[in-house]
């Protein structure tokens, strides 16, 4: 996996992209980065998929990329993860299609595995059913299980949200008593700050801000192990040849 990430991020670039790139995508705020985060510190990314604006599943998926590029750069160095708060108000079948549901499920289990701690679903519609019985086979279990429909009107679930935030800092929009919203102009600006700090980290000699989880890194150490072990061989192998067409030239 995590060589097909790497190869992925040689190829889509996603730390390149920035905010004059996808600014379009952002002006009605169907996705942002809140201004707040969980108990734990972890950052939030909100969906608003009624809100949607484009038509274009290309640069719909690249403002994805880069929101979730973001919240990665600015989690604490404790933190690994991140909340996806995802609201319906608006939402209806032609919001979002099925192929930008599938290819998003496919981001973000196949480049930025374990990114995701838990996606909470708010009041979503009853015809909501439909499409997520579409989409549901496009989910790993582990990612699935990660997702909570939170009700407004049913005090068991609602506990979900009010285990995991603080309700004087969560959007009303979901329970809580922020009333800030999303401010376009404010956005923009903070972006911006963002980008420029990703490039003074590329250019202080990290090829790029992103880290992987401890979790994958770990899978992938053994995998990393066997490589070495045939890089070893095939550069003992190599030297072999060279002796060898020493001794026959001498």
């Amino acid at each position: 996996m995590l060589k097909e990430t790497l190869n992925w991020r040689l190829q889509y670039k996603p730390e390149a992209i920035r905010w004059e790139d996808i600014a379009k995508e952002a002006e009605t705020g169907k996705i942002y980065r809140a201004n707040y985060c969980d108990k734990l510190g972890r950052p939030v990314l909100v969906m608003r998929p009624g809100l949607q604006n484009t038509n274009s599943p290309t640069e719909q998926i690249k403002y994805l990329v880069y929101c979730i590029e973001n919240a990665i750069m600015n989690m604490a160095q404790d933190q690994e993860q991140m909340v996806w708060l995802v609201y319906f108000q608006g939402w209806t079948m032609a919001s979002i299609s099925v192929k930008v549901t599938k290819e998003t499920a496919n981001i973000l289990q196949e480049h930025y595995p374990e990114r995701l701690s838990i996606g909470i679903l708010y009041n979503p519609p009853k015809i909501f059913e439909s499409f997520w019985t579409m989409v549901k086979p496009f989910l790993e279990p582990k990612t699935y299980r990660k997702i909570k429909f939170v009700y407004s009107d049913d005090p068991k679930s609602m506990t979900v949200v009010e285990e995991i935030f603080d309700l004087n800092i969560l959007d009303v929009a979901f329970g809580g008593r922020n009333a800030a919203g999303f401010n376009y102009e404010a956005y923009a600006q903070q972006m911006k700050e963002d980008d420029i700090k990703r490039l003074n980290s590329v250019c202080s000699g990290c090829s790029s801000p992103y880290s992987y989880p401890s979790s994958i890194l770990s899978e992938s150490q053994q995998e990393s192990t066997d490589l070495d072990h045939d890089s070893i061989a095939s550069d003992e192998g190599r030297l072999s040849a060279v002796e060898e067409q020493v001794q026959q030239a001498s």
